[in-house]
């Protein structure tokens, strides 16, 4: 393994799409992964029988994402349940009256957005919230589910330029055990093998890793900005724009918790509530997502990176809390925690999904551009339209490996 012509660096989503197209080329291909296992941000874990998405779970833009037809090739079950927040009537908690008055709030925001987008100069996202408005705290609740940050963390433009047909569906198995099971057969893939520095002033590549220096003709970097950004692979002689944009489209962090119930019958299938819509330091919870018999609950942004600091078990402990307050006491005892994530605290991830900051949002093209046609990056924050998604994902990897292709001659 210490000479290969193309070596991708991570295993997610971007790592297994570039691999996929290499595969069909008479090429020496590798992908060292820092982790036992394959998924990136994408990962499945069964629970109490249950296939859990601890992170990406909805194949957004279901009607043209590419990866919903390779899905259900593989025999996967495609669930079109509509998800909760696209239906109002599904917010349980809220009256009518506060469904209308939440959905204009919404509508007159992105209104506005959409206008603002056009200007000339970026803002934050947070410039276009109405003055004084009574749903601003749960629409920045919202941008931290959504973005991973609240609004005075986005661009306008970056927010904007996301492409979304609003059609959501489900893989019933795992969007993290379907994304892992699109990994071409007989792909060499080495885990536990971090590459923590990336030279590119040789005749070839070298590439250090804990098993050795390998050497390429090519590499395609497919790790999460925020890993770029703090070091985690170190890249020489510095590229100093690559750098910046990491910074400038840093990851968001969005956790989620999830309970198991004793009494599931009582808990309507697929609705939700909101913890407090008075405070953006709240939760959204799912209730009886494919009718199974748990609540999912999602924390974001600076809230979520909060109980991530307080340690193991502050954002089961809030979840908890929050629901009994709307519920009552009894539901504590008939709830149990299955499991809850903390992508902050992963050193491989580091955040679940980017966005741009005020200003930034023209970093998405900076980082994905090749470098002297040997170097070749993807990942979800390298896609200009579907950032933030698996999907994504997939479409940079499949881009990055059609450039090396290109670049190879072959």
């Amino acid at each position: 393994m210490t000479e290969v012509d193309v070596a991708i660096i991570g295993a997610g989503a971007a790592g297994l799409a570039a691999a996929s197209v290499l595969a069909t080329a008479p090429l020496d291909v590798v992908v060292l992964e820092a982790q036992g296992r394959i998924g990136g941000r994408a990962r499945t874990v069964a629970l109490a029988g249950l296939p859990l998405d601890l992170g990406c779970e909805w194949l957004h833009s279901a009607d043209r994402n590419p990866l919903v037809a390779a899905i259900a090739a593989r025999g996967l079950t495609i669930d079109k349940t509509p998800p909760p927040w696209a239906n109002p009537e599904a917010t349980s908690n809220f009256s009518d009256a506060e469904r209308q008055a939440y959905g204009e709030a919404f509508a007159a925001f992105d209104e506005r957005v959409a206008a603002a987008a056009d200007d000339p100069t970026d803002r934050p996202a947070s410039e276009l919230l109405e003055a004084g408005g009574r749903w601003n705290p749960l629409l920045n609740a919202f941008s931290a589910y959504y973005n991973g940050a609240e609004f005075d963390q986005v661009s306008v433009k970056d927010y904007a330029a996301y492409d979304d047909s609003e059609v959501n569906w489900r893989v019933a198995e795992g969007y993290g055990a379907a994304i892992t099971g699109l990994a071409p057969k007989g792909l060499r893939i080495v885990g536990d093998c971090p590459v923590s520095l990336l030279r590119h002033d040789g005749p070839r590549l070298a590439l250090e890793t804990p098993r050795g220096v390998i050497q390429a003709r090519a590499a395609i970097v497919c790790v999460p900005t925020a890993v770029l950004a703090a070091g985690g692979l170190r890249i020489l002689p510095e590229l100093p724009a690559k750098l910046a944009a990491a910074q400038g489209l840093p990851l968001g962090l969005a956790d989620k918790v999830f309970l198991k119930l004793d009494e599931p019958e009582a808990f309507a299938v697929e609705t939700m509530v909101y913890g407090d819509s008075d405070r953006t330091a709240t939760g959204a919870y799912h209730l009886r997502p494919l009718g199974r018999p748990i609540i999912e609950a999602f924390f974001g942004g600076a809230h979520a990176r909060a109980l991530e600091a307080e340690g193991p078990g502050a954002s089961a402990a809030f979840a908890i809390d929050e629901l009994v307050g709307i519920y009552g006491s009894g539901l504590r005892s008939r709830v149990s925690v299955l499991v809850q994530t903390g992508w902050a605290s992963d050193p491989w991830a580091r955040g679940s999904y980017s966005h741009a900051l005020p200003g930034r949002a023209g970093e998405r093209a900076v980082l994905a551009a090749p470098v002297n046609g040997r170097l070749f990056f993807a990942g979800e924050a390298c896609s200009p339209h579907a950032f933030s998604t698996a999907h994504g994902a997939w479409e940079t990897g499949e881009r990055a490996a059609r450039e090396v292709l290109a670049a190879l001659g072959t």
